[in-house]
């Protein structure tokens, strides 16, 4: 897949997924059903995308030490995530109603790691990561110094209110539209080194 696509059906897809979650919660419950692994489904795509982009960005930056500890660090916050929405999933599938749900969530939390892995900890390396890399190409002047704020907003408004995905999904998009340009002008460089 082209990066470029990749930078842009990332923020798109988490965007389909906040706007579906909000959705599946206006009977007052989510998940279990349609909408619960519809969202869910795009935002695991989306997760698969951000490991291009963020490979692309360590591309960007030089490839060197430090952009890619961000890309590894990112890559393994995915891992976490895709882990997550994975559960997320099965849990869906495998209960009657949201009560059912609570139930199977608990189980998998009582396991011994889960949480800090899967819950807690890994997936805030997603996070890390990827503005890790943002931040290197904006001191680098790849992107505009606004980019990582950008991302910062997307990163920050899901912990004050998770119906505020889509506002964050918006701030990501615009602060990847400038990457997906740089990402074709930093492919013919790529190739020297």
């Amino acid at each position: 897949m082209n990066s470029r696509i990749a930078f842009i059906a990332a923020p798109v897809l988490v965007f389909a997924y906040g706007v579906i979650r909000i959705l599946d919660g206006l009977d007052g419950s989510r998940g279990p059903g349609l909408a619960w692994t519809t969202g869910h489904l795009a935002f695991m795509a989306a997760l698969v995308l951000f490991v291009r982009t963020f490979w692309t960005m360590r591309r960007m930056a030089g490839g060197n030490a430090l952009a890619t500890t961000g890309a590894v660090v990112g890559t393994a916050g995915v891992v976490a995530l895709l882990a997550q929405f994975g559960i997320d999933i099965a849990v869906g599938f495998l209960s009657a109603d949201h009560a059912g749900m609570n139930v199977l969530f608990d189980q998998v939390r009582s396991v011994p790691g889960v949480p800090i892995a899967v819950y807690d900890g890994g997936p805030f390396l997603f996070y890390a990561g990827q503005l890790a890399l943002v931040a290197q190409l904006a001191a680098m002047r790849r992107v505009k110094a606004w980019t990582p704020v950008l991302v910062l907003l997307d990163l920050v408004v899901p912990f004050i209110d998770k119906d505020l995905i889509p506002l964050g999904a918006l701030c990501l998009l615009v602060s990847y539209v400038p990457l997906a340009r740089g990402a074709a002008v930093a492919r013919p460089a790529a190739a020297l080194v």
